[in-house]
């Protein structure tokens, strides 16, 4: 896929603004795949994109422990899960991680770098990474002809 979006997030609000706009082009059977150091602002953005799909992002917490949350209200529901325990090569067999992808929900995955290989389906890479002490840089790459369309989408709508 050629269409990357490179973004530079200069603060909270920044992120804020990109995570809301991606809740407004995601459709149920999509797949995020978040990747980032400890401290990339994963679970920031999943809470802001739970907040531009209609839910209270108070309520959104890292699923490190229990690898999976769910979001039945809003728009979508949303499933939130966490790898960073699973470590390199996660087997998410036993998660119950598979049964959601591609359902009637969007799934935002953490450390989806340790999956050994990316799933199918409707997926988009999103890369966090710190630019230095406040700012972060943000690479969302599509997966798939259909990410690629609404990436564009989206770079209209920024301006």
């Amino acid at each position: 896929m050629s269409t990357a979006l490179s973004l530079l997030l200069h603060d909270e609000d920044a992120t804020a603004r990109l995570a809301q706009l991606l809740a407004e082009v995601v459709e149920p059977g999509d797949i995020l795949l978040l990747s980032g150091d400890l401290g990339a602002g994963k679970t920031t953005f999943i809470k802001y994109l739970a907040l531009g799909l209609g839910m209270d992002p108070r309520e959104v917490t890292s699923p490190t422990f229990t690898i999976i949350h769910e979001y039945p209200g809003g728009r979508i529901p949303l499933v939130h899960a966490d790898l960073y325990r699973l470590g390199q090569g996660a087997d998410i067999t036993e998660t119950g991680l598979e049964e959601y992808m591609g359902g009637d929900v969007v799934t935002a995955i953490e450390w989806a770098e340790f999956l050994p290989e990316k799933p199918p389906g409707n997926w988009l890479d999103i890369a966090l990474s710190h630019e230095d002490g406040v700012r972060r840089k943000a690479m969302l790459e599509p997966g798939c002809p259909e990410w690629e369309r609404r990436l564009e989408h989206m770079q209209n709508l920024m301006g």
